[in-house]
């Protein structure tokens, strides 16, 4: 059964795999200015070898520390891996807090489900494991955006209780409730704007 899991050197053959099916939709180019492709432009000539798998592993969990020393613009953000025993399916990022940039196009959690394994429900149940994660990391309620013609994305955001606030510029912008369902109901999204403890601090 597939579960959440912080990355782990486990299901390196797998990963591998999964990147190539990525790198066949031509994810990784220049102009992919999502994490993944950030991943993938900087670590995969390194990460087929098990020690250069291992720093990019290292790498990641290091990520989700104020203290790791990243570029101007970036927050930390945790990563978990969505996994079944050995077989690498998907990846989720938990962006601790927003800049302007994440507020208008990024929001507070982003996914990736590996080719092979989309459509069978994976997008949706990994987002509702990581709800709670999001919640103790301090994300309430969190914010989501994607394409508006990405139809498939704006299912699993509603399936998770994500509430649309607006949308602009091809993107549509969606709160979700990351807290228990009785404290939500008490406290809903806001409208436009995040509240006052997530509201960007950085440039």
């Amino acid at each position: 059964m597939p579960q959440l899991s912080p990355p782990t050197a486990a299901v390196h053959h797998s990963f591998l795999a999964a990147m190539a099916e990525f790198a066949a939709e031509g994810r990784g180019g220049p102009r992919d200015d999502s994490v993944l492709g950030d991943e993938m432009r900087r670590f995969a000539a390194t990460w087929t070898t098990r020690d250069g798998f291992a720093a990019f592993v290292a790498a990641l969990r290091a990520d989700s520390l104020d203290t790791t020393p990243r570029p101007p613009g970036f927050v930390p953000a945790t990563t978990y891996w969505w996994i079944d025993g050995e077989e690498y399916l998907a990846r989720i990022v938990v962006r601790h807090r927003l800049t302007p940039h994440l507020l208008a196009t990024g929001g507070h959690i982003g996914y990736d489900v590996r080719p092979t394994a989309r459509r069978r429900g994976h997008a949706t149940e990994m987002l509702r494991a990581a709800l709670p994660i999001a919640h103790r990391l301090g994300v309430s309620p969190a914010l989501l955006t994607c394409d508006i013609t990405n139809v498939a994305s704006m299912k699993v955001i509603e399936a998770n209780g994500g509430q649309r606030a607006d949308e602009g510029e091809g993107i549509a912008r969606y709160w979700v409730p990351t807290a228990p369902l009785e404290r939500a109901v008490a406290d809903p999204p806001p409208a436009h704007q995040p509240p006052p403890d997530q509201r960007a601090r950085e440039k």
